[in-house]
C-alpha cells in the first residue's frame, strides 16, 4: 500500500465542508480545512439554494487546502440528492430551487398522469419523493431553455472543470436511471417531456472528470484532477460504514436518516413499493436498499424556533442530557409526517400532531426533546424491521454514521426500540468514503481493492461506540 493526499468537498443540507484526507499504508486521516452555512433562501419565484455563496465558499476552501498541501492528489465532491442546476453555455441559468419548494407539487400530479406509480417503480425502484428530480423537472418552465441539467456535485465540478457529466449513484435519486441497466431511461424520459439533452453522460465512482481549469484554477492555485466518487453523500457515506457482519443495516443519520441494508440486486416487489423502500445507486454497483426517515432535522427546527423565542443560543448537548434524564413515558409522533416536512415552527407543529392522536403533550422544553428523538428513533427500528422483512435478512445489529452517531440519546434509543446493538460512528462517514473512493482510484489500497478492503481501513482506523438495547 502507498498513500497521499486528497481533497474532499462535502455539501450537506445545512452547511458544507472542505476537507484534507491523508491515506498513509491503510490507515485514514481527515483534517477540516473549511466549514461553511448552507441553507433555503426564499426568491420571488419560491425558495432556492444560495449556490452563488456555496460555490465561492467551496472554491476559497479548496484553495486554503492547497495552500496547506500543495500536492493535493485529486478533488472529489459529494451533496445531498435531487436538486440540480440548468446550464446554458458556460453560463448557470437560474439559482438551483430548494427541494422543499412548493412547486413540486404540481410536477407530481403531472408524471402520475402521465405514468403510474406503480410502474414507475418497476422501472426506477425509487420510493415516493414528492421532490424526486423527475418531479421537479416536470414543474420547471425553464427547462427546455437549458443544454444540460447538473446535479449539484456534477454542477460544482462542471464550473471547476468545464465537463458535463453524471455520476451513477446521485443519478440514480433522479427517477430517470434504469433500475435494472443503471442507464438513462430514455423512453420514460420521452413519455414525461424531458429532453434527452438535459441528461449529460454518465459515468462512475472513480472515474476521472476533469483538471481544474479557467478561473477556478486560477483561485484555487493548482490544477487538480477531480474524480467522481459516490456523489450523492448516502452513497459516500456507505461506503465508509464498516459493515461488521453481513446482515448488518445502516443508518446514515444527519438531517435526514437513510435506513437501509446493501443489496447486490434491487428488490422492486409490490411490498417494497407499499412500504416505500428505495433502490438506490452505490459504490461498486451495489443497490442502497432504504428508506427516508426524517432525521434531526426535527430536532434542530425545534432548537431553532426556542432559540428565536429566547433570544439566545440553547446549549444542545445540555438539552439533550436534560431529555435523557426525563422518566417515564413519552408521547410519540409518526417523525414522517408530511406536515413537518416544512421549514417554521416546529414545536408548534408537533405539539398539534401529538394532541390529535389524543396524548398530552410535553409540557418542558427536555421532555419535548426527548419526544422528538424517541419518535425518530422508533422511525428507525421500525424501517430496519421493514428492511429485514423485505430482503430476508435476519439483521443482528445497526450501524450508525454520520452527526446522529454523537446523538448518544437518539444510538440508546435506537438500540432499545429496535431490540438490536447499535454501533455508532464514524461521525466523518461521508467525507471518509469520499476519500476512500479517491484513494482507490489512486492505487493506494492496491490494484484490485475491494469495497470492502475499503471498509476494513475504516474499521482500523476508527472505534465505534457500541449500545446495548435495554429491556
Amino acid at each position: 500500500m502507498t498513500g497521499g493526499v486528497v481533497a474532499a468537498v462535502d455539501l450537506g443540507a445545512t452547511s458544507g465542508r472542505v476537507m484534507l484526507g491523508y491515506v498513509d499504508d491503510g490507515t485514514l486521516r481527515l483534517e477540516q480545512v473549511a466549514r461553511f452555512p448552507n441553507g433555503p433562501v426564499e426568491r420571488p419565484d419560491g425558495l432556492h439554494w444560495d449556490f452563488t455563496a456555496l460555490y465561492r465558499h467551496i472554491v476559497d476552501g479548496l484553495a486554503e487546502a492547497v495552500r496547506r498541501e500543495p500536492g493535493i492528489a485529486s478533488i472529489g465532491i459529494d451533496s445531498w440528492a435531487v436538486d440540480y442546476g440548468l446550464v446554458h453555455g458556460d453560463e448557470l441559468l437560474a439559482e438551483p430551487f430548494h427541494y422543499r419548494d412548493e412547486r413540486t407539487a404540481r410536477g407530481v400530479d403531472a408524471v402520475h398522469r402521465s405514468v403510474p406509480f406503480a410502474e414507475l417503480y418497476r422501472r426506477n425502484g425509487l420510493q415516493f419523493l414528492p421532490f424526486n428530480t423527475l418531479y421537479q423537472y416536470v414543474a420547471d418552465d425553464r427547462l427546455t431553455d437549458a443544454e444540460v441539467s447538473l446535479l449539484i456535485p456534477d454542477l460544482v465540478a462542471f464550473l471547476l472543470t468545464g465537463a458535463r457529466a453524471a455520476e451513477r449513484t446521485n443519478a440514480s435519486t433522479t427517477g430517470l436511471v434504469d433500475v435494472r441497466t443503471g442507464g438513462w431511461d430514455l423512453d420514460l424520459a420521452a413519455r414525461l417531456g424531458i429532453p434527452a439533452s438535459a441528461l449529460p453522460p454518465l459515468i462512475d465512482p472513480g472515474d476521472a472528470v476533469g483538471s481544474l481549469a479557467g478561473e477556478a484554477r486560477e483561485r484555487i492555485g493548482a490544477a487538480i484532477e477531480v474524480v467522481a466518487v459516490g456523489s450523492h453523500d448516502t452513497a459516500s457515506a456507505v461506503v465508509a460504514v464498516p459493515l461488521s457482519t453481513p446482515d448488518a443495516a445502516y443508518i446514515s443519520c444527519g438531517t435526514w436518516g437513510l435506513v437501509g441494508v446493501e443489496l447486490d440486486e434491487p428488490v422492486v416487489s409490490d411490498e417494497a413499493r407499499a412500504a416505500n423502500f428505495t433502490n438506490e445507486g452505490g459504490v461498486d454497483g451495489r443497490v442502497r436498499f432504504l428508506h427516508n426517515v426524517t432525521g434531526l432535522w426535527l430536532l434542530s427546527e425545534a432548537v431553532r424556533t426556542w432559540e428565536a423565542e429566547d433570544g439566545a443560543a440553547i446549549d444542545l448537548p445540555a438539552l439533550l442530557a436534560e431529555a435523557a434524564a426525563v422518566t417515564g413515558g413519552v408521547p410519540l409522533f409518526d417523525a414522517n409526517d408530511a406536515r413537518l416536512s416544512a421549514p417554521g415552527d416546529m414545536p408548534a407543529r408537533i405539539a398539534s400532531v401529538i394532541a390529535e392522536s389524543g396524548s398530552a403533550v410535553p409540557a418542558t422544553r427536555p421532555a419535548f426533546a426527548r419526544t422528538i428523538v424517541e419518535s425518530i428513533a422508533q422511525a428507525f427500528a421500525d424501517a430496519v424491521a421493514t428492511a429485514a422483512q423485505l430482503t430476508g435478512r435476519d439483521v443482528d445489529v445497526i450501524h450508525i454514521v454520520g452527526g446522529g452517531a454523537l446523538n448518544r440519546l437518539l444510538c440508546q434509543a435506537t438500540a432499545d426500540r429496535s431490540g438490536l446493538p447499535v454501533l455508532a460512528g464514524p461521525v466523518e462517514a461521508t467525507a471518509l468514503g469520499n476519500v476512500l473512493v479517491q484513494a482507490r482510484a489512486h492505487g493506494w489500497f492496491g490494484p484490485d481493492a475491494t469495497l470492502e478492503d475499503l471498509r476494513r481501513a475504516v474499521a482500523a482506523s476508527t472505534s465505534p461506540e457500541r449500545y446495548e438495547p435495554r429491556s
